[in-house]
Protein backbone atom coordinates (compact mmCIF):
# COMPACT_ATOMS: atom_id res chain seq x y z
CA UNK A 1 0.00 0.00 0.00
CA UNK A 2 1.36 3.68 -0.83
CA UNK A 3 2.48 5.68 1.96
CA UNK A 4 2.25 8.65 0.02
CA UNK A 5 -0.04 11.88 0.96
CA UNK A 6 -3.53 11.99 -0.41
CA UNK A 7 -5.03 15.77 -0.35
CA UNK A 8 -7.17 17.87 -2.68
CA UNK A 9 -4.30 19.57 -4.29
CA UNK A 10 -0.50 20.37 -3.46
CA UNK A 11 -0.65 23.68 -4.87
CA UNK A 12 -2.77 25.06 -1.90
CA UNK A 13 0.02 24.75 0.52
CA UNK A 14 1.44 28.48 -0.04
CA UNK A 15 -1.70 29.44 1.25
CA UNK A 16 -2.15 26.77 4.05
CA UNK A 17 1.45 27.90 5.70
CA UNK A 18 -0.51 31.67 5.91
CA UNK A 19 -2.93 30.08 7.45
CA UNK A 20 -0.94 27.73 10.08
CA UNK A 21 1.31 31.15 10.71
CA UNK A 22 -2.04 32.97 11.58
CA UNK A 23 -3.09 30.06 14.14
CA UNK A 24 0.54 29.92 15.34
CA UNK A 25 0.33 33.67 16.09
CA UNK A 26 -2.85 32.84 18.51
CA UNK A 27 -1.90 29.84 19.99
CA UNK A 28 1.47 30.80 22.30
CA UNK A 29 0.67 27.82 25.00
CA UNK A 30 1.05 24.97 22.53
CA UNK A 31 3.79 26.90 20.73
CA UNK A 32 5.51 27.30 24.48
CA UNK A 33 5.30 23.23 24.10
CA UNK A 34 6.31 22.95 21.05
CA UNK A 35 9.83 24.73 22.12
CA UNK A 36 10.46 22.14 25.27
CA UNK A 37 9.32 19.21 22.95
CA UNK A 38 12.23 20.39 20.31
CA UNK A 39 14.68 20.25 22.74
CA UNK A 40 13.57 16.93 24.66
CA UNK A 41 11.58 14.83 21.26
CA UNK A 42 9.74 13.21 24.17
CA UNK A 43 8.13 11.43 21.27
CA UNK A 44 10.75 10.19 19.53
CA UNK A 45 10.36 7.05 17.44
CA UNK A 46 6.83 6.83 17.93
CA UNK A 47 3.87 6.79 14.91
CA UNK A 48 0.94 9.22 16.16
CA UNK A 49 -2.35 8.51 14.17
CA UNK A 50 -4.12 11.58 14.73
CA UNK A 51 -8.27 11.39 13.39
CA UNK A 52 -9.33 15.20 13.90
CA UNK A 53 -10.86 18.06 12.30
CA UNK A 54 -7.82 19.28 9.71
CA UNK A 55 -8.06 22.80 10.30
CA UNK A 56 -5.12 25.16 10.74
CA UNK A 57 -5.70 24.98 14.80
CA UNK A 58 -4.95 20.71 13.94
CA UNK A 59 -2.10 21.85 12.05
CA UNK A 60 -0.47 23.61 14.69
CA UNK A 61 -0.83 20.59 16.58
CA UNK A 62 0.98 18.11 14.01
CA UNK A 63 3.89 20.71 13.78
CA UNK A 64 4.26 20.24 17.92
CA UNK A 65 4.04 16.40 17.54
CA UNK A 66 6.37 16.25 14.67
CA UNK A 67 8.74 18.80 16.61
CA UNK A 68 8.58 15.89 19.25
CA UNK A 69 9.64 13.46 17.53
CA UNK A 70 7.00 11.92 16.23
CA UNK A 71 5.94 10.49 12.32
CA UNK A 72 2.68 11.87 12.29
CA UNK A 73 -0.50 10.30 10.28
CA UNK A 74 -3.12 12.97 9.98
CA UNK A 75 -6.66 12.02 8.83
CA UNK A 76 -9.80 13.94 9.18
CA UNK A 77 -12.59 13.56 11.86
CA UNK A 78 -15.62 14.50 9.55
CA UNK A 79 -15.63 14.32 5.91
CA UNK A 80 -16.43 18.04 4.82
CA UNK A 81 -14.28 19.69 7.75
CA UNK A 82 -10.85 19.51 5.97
CA UNK A 83 -9.28 22.75 4.95
CA UNK A 84 -7.55 21.70 1.96
CA UNK A 85 -4.56 24.35 1.93
CA UNK A 86 -3.89 23.15 5.81
CA UNK A 87 -3.76 19.63 4.34
CA UNK A 88 -1.74 20.99 1.11
CA UNK A 89 0.79 22.36 3.63
CA UNK A 90 1.27 19.88 6.02
CA UNK A 91 1.72 17.13 3.75
CA UNK A 92 4.06 19.24 1.75
CA UNK A 93 5.98 19.41 5.44
CA UNK A 94 6.43 15.49 5.19
CA UNK A 95 3.00 14.78 7.44
CA UNK A 96 1.44 12.14 6.07
CA UNK A 97 -1.82 13.34 5.09
CA UNK A 98 -4.86 11.42 3.71
CA UNK A 99 -7.50 14.17 3.90
CA UNK A 100 -10.00 16.22 1.41
CA UNK A 101 -12.78 18.22 1.76
CA UNK A 102 -15.65 16.60 0.94
CA UNK A 103 -14.99 12.92 1.18
CA UNK A 104 -17.39 10.12 0.61
CA UNK A 105 -18.00 7.08 3.25
CA UNK A 106 -16.12 5.09 1.78
CA UNK A 107 -12.90 7.61 1.17
CA UNK A 108 -13.28 8.65 4.63
CA UNK A 109 -12.85 5.13 6.29
CA UNK A 110 -10.27 4.40 3.37
CA UNK A 111 -8.53 7.63 5.38
CA UNK A 112 -8.89 4.94 8.53
CA UNK A 113 -7.39 1.94 6.39
CA UNK A 114 -4.33 4.50 5.86
CA UNK A 115 -3.71 5.41 9.08
CA UNK A 116 -3.56 1.82 10.38
CA UNK A 117 -0.94 0.99 7.89
CA UNK A 118 1.53 2.63 9.99
CA UNK A 119 0.80 0.69 12.78
CA UNK A 120 0.54 3.79 14.97
CA UNK A 121 1.62 3.56 19.09
CA UNK A 122 -0.60 6.46 19.85
CA UNK A 123 -4.00 7.31 18.57
CA UNK A 124 -5.80 11.01 18.63
CA UNK A 125 -9.09 11.16 18.04
CA UNK A 126 -12.31 13.32 17.77
CA UNK A 127 -15.57 11.36 17.89
CA UNK A 128 -13.86 7.93 18.31
CA UNK A 129 -14.38 6.73 14.48
CA UNK A 130 -10.39 5.76 14.67
CA UNK A 131 -10.53 3.99 18.18
CA UNK A 132 -13.92 2.56 17.56
CA UNK A 133 -12.18 0.84 14.32
CA UNK A 134 -9.33 -0.60 15.99
CA UNK A 135 -11.89 -2.13 18.10
CA UNK A 136 -14.14 -3.74 15.07
CA UNK A 137 -10.61 -5.31 13.87
CA UNK A 138 -9.22 -6.33 17.39
CA UNK A 139 -13.17 -8.17 17.36
CA UNK A 140 -13.35 -9.44 14.07
CA UNK A 141 -16.44 -7.58 13.10
CA UNK A 142 -16.96 -7.24 8.94
CA UNK A 143 -19.38 -4.64 8.19
CA UNK A 144 -18.83 -1.79 5.51
CA UNK A 145 -16.54 0.43 7.03
CA UNK A 146 -14.15 -2.22 7.91
CA UNK A 147 -13.95 -3.40 3.92
CA UNK A 148 -13.36 -0.23 2.89
CA UNK A 149 -10.34 0.28 5.67
CA UNK A 150 -9.12 -3.22 3.85
CA UNK A 151 -9.30 -1.34 0.66
CA UNK A 152 -6.38 0.43 1.85
CA UNK A 153 -4.60 -1.01 4.49
CA UNK A 154 -4.94 -4.21 3.32
CA UNK A 155 -5.72 -7.25 5.61
CA UNK A 156 -4.61 -6.29 9.75
CA UNK A 157 -3.85 -8.31 12.20
CA UNK A 158 -5.87 -7.11 15.16
CA UNK A 159 -3.96 -8.54 18.25
CA UNK A 160 -0.72 -7.03 16.70
CA UNK A 161 -2.44 -3.13 15.46
CA UNK A 162 -3.03 -3.33 19.77
CA UNK A 163 -0.30 -5.03 21.29
CA UNK A 164 1.91 -2.08 19.47
CA UNK A 165 -0.49 0.90 20.98
CA UNK A 166 0.43 2.48 24.21
CA UNK A 167 -2.65 4.48 24.27
CA UNK A 168 -4.94 6.87 22.66
CA UNK A 169 -6.70 10.37 23.41
CA UNK A 170 -10.13 11.44 23.00
CA UNK A 171 -11.43 15.10 21.42
CA UNK A 172 -15.42 14.92 22.33
CA UNK A 173 -18.27 13.95 25.14
CA UNK A 174 -19.75 12.00 22.12
CA UNK A 175 -16.31 10.27 21.65
CA UNK A 176 -16.05 9.92 25.24
CA UNK A 177 -19.47 8.34 25.59
CA UNK A 178 -18.33 5.65 22.88
CA UNK A 179 -15.39 4.75 25.37
CA UNK A 180 -17.31 4.43 28.35
CA UNK A 181 -19.66 1.93 26.55
CA UNK A 182 -16.47 -0.12 25.30
CA UNK A 183 -14.94 -0.38 29.01
CA UNK A 184 -18.77 -0.66 30.50
CA UNK A 185 -18.79 -3.62 27.90
CA UNK A 186 -15.39 -5.41 29.03
CA UNK A 187 -14.32 -4.63 25.66
CA UNK A 188 -11.65 -1.86 25.74
CA UNK A 189 -8.51 -3.20 24.03
CA UNK A 190 -6.19 0.02 25.18
CA UNK A 191 -6.21 3.06 27.69
CA UNK A 192 -7.52 6.41 26.42
CA UNK A 193 -7.29 9.54 28.18
CA UNK A 194 -10.44 11.77 27.36
CA UNK A 195 -9.18 14.65 26.78
CA UNK A 196 -12.64 15.90 26.83
CA UNK A 197 -12.75 15.73 30.25
CA UNK A 198 -9.75 18.28 31.80
CA UNK A 199 -11.61 21.79 32.66
CA UNK A 200 -9.44 23.72 30.50
CA UNK A 201 -11.14 22.04 27.29
CA UNK A 202 -14.28 21.49 28.09
CA UNK A 203 -14.56 24.90 29.87
CA UNK A 204 -13.43 26.89 27.27
CA UNK A 205 -13.75 25.01 24.52
CA UNK A 206 -17.06 23.49 24.97
CA UNK A 207 -18.56 26.74 25.89
CA UNK A 208 -16.78 29.36 24.39
CA UNK A 209 -15.23 27.94 21.60
CA UNK A 210 -18.40 25.84 19.91
CA UNK A 211 -20.71 28.80 21.58
CA UNK A 212 -19.13 31.46 19.27
CA UNK A 213 -18.13 29.35 16.23
CA UNK A 214 -21.64 27.59 16.22
CA UNK A 215 -23.19 30.88 15.62
CA UNK A 216 -20.45 32.14 13.22
CA UNK A 217 -21.92 29.43 10.86
CA UNK A 218 -25.42 29.56 11.26
CA UNK A 219 -24.41 33.69 10.26
CA UNK A 220 -22.06 32.39 7.51
CA UNK A 221 -24.14 30.36 6.26
CA UNK A 222 -28.05 32.11 6.81
CA UNK A 223 -27.21 35.69 7.18
CA UNK A 224 -29.77 36.23 9.15
CA UNK A 225 -30.27 38.69 11.95
CA UNK A 226 -30.59 36.81 15.41
CA UNK A 227 -31.71 39.50 17.18
CA UNK A 228 -35.54 39.26 17.61
CA UNK A 229 -35.57 35.73 16.84
CA UNK A 230 -36.80 32.71 19.28
CA UNK A 231 -33.94 30.25 19.78
CA UNK A 232 -34.24 26.76 20.53
CA UNK A 233 -30.89 25.25 21.95
CA UNK A 234 -31.37 20.99 22.38
CA UNK A 235 -28.98 20.31 25.36
CA UNK A 236 -27.98 22.20 28.00
CA UNK A 237 -24.05 20.95 28.60
CA UNK A 238 -21.59 22.86 28.17
CA UNK A 239 -21.74 23.01 24.37
CA UNK A 240 -25.35 23.56 24.77
CA UNK A 241 -24.39 26.15 27.33
CA UNK A 242 -21.93 28.15 25.19
CA UNK A 243 -24.71 28.62 22.59
CA UNK A 244 -27.67 29.68 24.63
CA UNK A 245 -25.11 32.71 25.78
CA UNK A 246 -24.68 33.79 22.96
CA UNK A 247 -27.56 33.45 21.77
CA UNK A 248 -28.24 35.95 24.57
CA UNK A 249 -25.93 38.19 23.70
CA UNK A 250 -26.90 38.32 19.98
CA UNK A 251 -30.25 39.61 21.08
CA UNK A 252 -32.00 36.73 20.51
CA UNK A 253 -36.17 37.21 21.55
CA UNK A 254 -36.50 34.24 23.81
CA UNK A 255 -33.96 31.17 24.33
CA UNK A 256 -35.32 28.08 24.88
CA UNK A 257 -33.40 25.09 26.02
CA UNK A 258 -34.55 21.80 25.68
CA UNK A 259 -33.05 19.44 28.30
CA UNK A 260 -33.75 15.72 29.63
CA UNK A 261 -31.93 15.95 32.59
CA UNK A 262 -33.61 17.66 35.60
CA UNK A 263 -30.14 19.53 37.24
CA UNK A 264 -28.89 20.59 33.52
CA UNK A 265 -32.75 22.10 33.31
CA UNK A 266 -32.58 23.63 36.70
CA UNK A 267 -29.48 25.40 35.66
CA UNK A 268 -30.76 26.55 32.41
CA UNK A 269 -33.62 27.99 34.54
CA UNK A 270 -31.39 29.56 37.06
CA UNK A 271 -29.30 31.16 34.39
CA UNK A 272 -32.70 32.61 32.84
CA UNK A 273 -33.32 30.77 30.06
CA UNK A 274 -36.69 29.12 29.25
CA UNK A 275 -37.10 25.38 29.39
CA UNK A 276 -39.55 23.23 27.76
CA UNK A 277 -40.25 19.83 25.85
CA UNK A 278 -39.40 19.92 22.10
CA UNK A 279 -42.87 19.54 20.97
CA UNK A 280 -43.39 22.59 22.75
CA UNK A 281 -40.65 24.47 21.56
CA UNK A 282 -41.14 23.49 18.37
CA UNK A 283 -43.77 25.56 17.42
CA UNK A 284 -42.44 28.53 18.83
CA UNK A 285 -38.61 28.71 17.45
CA UNK A 286 -37.16 30.44 14.71
CA UNK A 287 -33.87 28.85 14.61
CA UNK A 288 -32.80 25.23 16.37
CA UNK A 289 -29.09 24.10 17.34
CA UNK A 290 -28.99 20.78 18.68
CA UNK A 291 -25.95 19.77 20.83
CA UNK A 292 -27.08 16.63 22.55
CA UNK A 293 -25.16 13.87 21.36
CA UNK A 294 -28.02 11.74 20.80
CA UNK A 295 -30.53 10.86 18.44
CA UNK A 296 -33.24 12.44 16.37
CA UNK A 297 -33.19 14.96 19.22
CA UNK A 298 -35.29 17.05 16.33
CA UNK A 299 -37.60 14.36 14.87
CA UNK A 300 -39.58 14.60 11.91
CA UNK A 301 -42.60 15.17 13.92
CA UNK A 302 -40.90 18.06 15.64
CA UNK A 303 -39.92 19.26 12.29
CA UNK A 304 -43.97 18.89 11.30
CA UNK A 305 -44.85 21.65 13.83
CA UNK A 306 -42.34 24.31 13.13
CA UNK A 307 -43.11 27.76 11.69
CA UNK A 308 -42.64 28.67 8.32
CA UNK A 309 -38.90 29.36 7.45
CA UNK A 310 -37.11 27.56 10.62
CA UNK A 311 -33.46 27.02 10.56
CA UNK A 312 -32.17 23.80 11.61
CA UNK A 313 -28.55 23.18 12.73
CA UNK A 314 -26.41 20.57 14.58
CA UNK A 315 -23.54 21.40 16.63
CA UNK A 316 -22.99 17.76 18.13
CA UNK A 317 -19.98 15.30 16.36
CA UNK A 318 -22.65 13.05 14.42
CA UNK A 319 -24.88 13.88 12.06
CA UNK A 320 -27.81 12.04 13.70
CA UNK A 321 -29.28 14.76 15.85
CA UNK A 322 -31.84 16.19 13.46
CA UNK A 323 -33.88 13.49 11.26
CA UNK A 324 -32.63 14.46 7.94
CA UNK A 325 -32.95 11.13 6.44
CA UNK A 326 -36.91 11.65 7.38
CA UNK A 327 -36.78 15.10 6.21
CA UNK A 328 -35.46 13.96 2.81
CA UNK A 329 -38.37 11.15 2.49
CA UNK A 330 -41.21 13.15 3.41
CA UNK A 331 -40.08 16.50 1.30
CA UNK A 332 -41.91 17.67 -1.51
CA UNK A 333 -39.39 19.67 -2.85
CA UNK A 334 -35.38 20.65 -2.03
CA UNK A 335 -33.12 23.41 -3.16
CA UNK A 336 -30.12 24.63 -2.32
CA UNK A 337 -30.77 28.40 -1.39
CA UNK A 338 -26.54 29.45 -0.64
CA UNK A 339 -23.57 27.01 0.38
CA UNK A 340 -24.71 25.21 2.98
CA UNK A 341 -27.86 26.11 3.23
CA UNK A 342 -31.06 23.67 1.64
CA UNK A 343 -34.49 24.64 1.20
CA UNK A 344 -37.11 21.35 2.33
CA UNK A 345 -40.89 21.82 1.46
CA UNK A 346 -42.95 20.12 3.52
CA UNK A 347 -46.51 18.37 2.29
CA UNK A 348 -48.02 20.77 4.75
CA UNK A 349 -46.35 23.64 2.55
CA UNK A 350 -44.08 24.91 5.39
CA UNK A 351 -40.64 25.22 4.42
CA UNK A 352 -37.66 24.58 6.64
CA UNK A 353 -33.90 25.17 5.93
CA UNK A 354 -31.10 22.78 6.99
CA UNK A 355 -27.44 23.95 7.51
CA UNK A 356 -24.52 21.39 6.48
CA UNK A 357 -26.38 18.37 5.77
CA UNK A 358 -26.92 18.77 9.78
CA UNK A 359 -23.49 17.78 10.03
CA UNK A 360 -20.82 20.06 12.67
CA UNK A 361 -22.20 23.83 11.78
CA UNK A 362 -19.12 25.41 12.89
CA UNK A 363 -16.90 23.31 10.86
CA UNK A 364 -18.69 22.67 7.55
CA UNK A 365 -20.43 26.97 7.41
CA UNK A 366 -17.22 27.99 8.98
CA UNK A 367 -14.08 27.29 9.95
CA UNK A 368 -14.11 25.69 13.58
CA UNK A 369 -13.27 26.76 16.71
CA UNK A 370 -11.10 30.23 16.80
CA UNK A 371 -7.30 29.69 17.74
CA UNK A 372 -7.06 30.85 21.28
CA UNK A 373 -9.69 28.35 22.91
CA UNK A 374 -7.97 25.36 20.77
CA UNK A 375 -4.89 26.53 21.97
CA UNK A 376 -5.86 25.07 25.48
CA UNK A 377 -7.60 21.88 23.97
CA UNK A 378 -4.51 21.14 21.97
CA UNK A 379 -2.24 21.67 24.64
CA UNK A 380 -3.87 18.99 26.32
CA UNK A 381 -3.34 16.62 23.34
CA UNK A 382 -0.15 17.55 22.98
CA UNK A 383 0.90 16.64 26.80
CA UNK A 384 -2.05 13.76 26.66
CA UNK A 385 0.24 12.49 24.06
CA UNK A 386 3.31 12.91 26.25
CA UNK A 387 2.01 11.49 28.99
CA UNK A 388 1.32 8.18 27.41
CA UNK A 389 4.77 7.94 25.94
CA UNK A 390 6.62 8.18 29.47
CA UNK A 391 3.60 5.99 31.30
CA UNK A 392 2.47 2.40 30.89
CA UNK A 393 -0.82 2.29 31.37
CA UNK A 394 -3.31 -0.16 31.62
CA UNK A 395 -6.76 -0.28 29.78
CA UNK A 396 -9.08 1.93 30.94
CA UNK A 397 -10.50 5.43 30.67
CA UNK A 398 -7.96 8.25 32.47
CA UNK A 399 -8.93 11.96 32.48
CA UNK A 400 -5.77 13.84 32.36
CA UNK A 401 -3.90 14.38 35.27
CA UNK A 402 -4.79 17.56 37.50
CA UNK A 403 -1.51 19.19 37.50
CA UNK A 404 -1.18 19.00 33.89
CA UNK A 405 -4.27 20.72 33.52
CA UNK A 406 -3.64 23.37 35.56
CA UNK A 407 -0.08 23.67 33.98
CA UNK A 408 -2.16 24.04 30.85
CA UNK A 409 -4.00 27.24 32.60
CA UNK A 410 -1.37 28.87 34.21
CA UNK A 411 0.86 29.03 31.02
CA UNK A 412 -2.44 30.67 29.34
CA UNK A 413 -2.73 33.08 31.91
CA UNK A 414 1.06 33.86 31.75
CA UNK A 415 0.55 34.57 27.75
CA UNK A 416 -2.31 36.28 28.38
CA UNK A 417 -0.66 39.07 31.12
CA UNK A 418 -2.59 37.90 33.84
CA UNK A 419 -1.07 37.26 37.21
CA UNK A 420 -2.51 34.85 40.35
CA UNK A 421 -2.43 35.75 43.23
CA UNK A 422 -0.23 33.39 45.64
CA UNK A 423 -1.14 32.14 49.09
CA UNK A 424 1.21 33.23 52.22
CA UNK A 425 2.67 30.50 54.79
CA UNK A 426 -0.14 30.98 56.96
CA UNK A 427 -2.57 30.77 54.34
CA UNK A 428 -0.97 27.43 53.58
CA UNK A 429 -1.18 26.15 57.22
CA UNK A 430 -4.55 26.73 57.36
CA UNK A 431 -6.00 25.32 54.56
CA UNK A 432 -4.16 21.94 55.39
CA UNK A 433 -4.49 21.73 59.15
CA UNK A 434 -7.67 20.54 60.99
CA UNK A 435 -7.30 22.40 64.62
CA UNK A 436 -7.38 25.43 63.50
CA UNK A 437 -11.06 27.50 63.50
CA UNK A 438 -12.78 29.19 64.35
Amino acid sequence: MSKESRVKDLSLAGRGREQLYWAERNMPVLMEIRKRFEREKPLSGLTVAACLHVTKETGVLVRTLAAGGARVVLIPSNPLSTQDEVAAALAQEGVYVYAWRGMSEREYYNAIGFALSFNPAITLDDGADLTATIHKIRYGVRDQSIEYVYEVAGPLDGERLVSGLRGGTEETTTGVIRLRALKNAGKLVYPIIAVNESYTKYLFDNRYGTGQSTWDGVMRATNLLVAGKNVVVAGYGWVGRGIAIRARGLGARRVIVVEVDPVRALEAVFDGFEVMPMDKAAEVGDIFITATGNIRAVSLGHIFKMKDGAVLANAGHFNVEIDVAGLERVAVAKKTIRPYLEEYTLPNGRRVYLIGEGRLVNLVAAEGHPSEVMDLSFANQALAAEYIAKNKLAVDVYKLPDEIDREVARLKLKTMGVELEELTEEQRRYISSWELGT
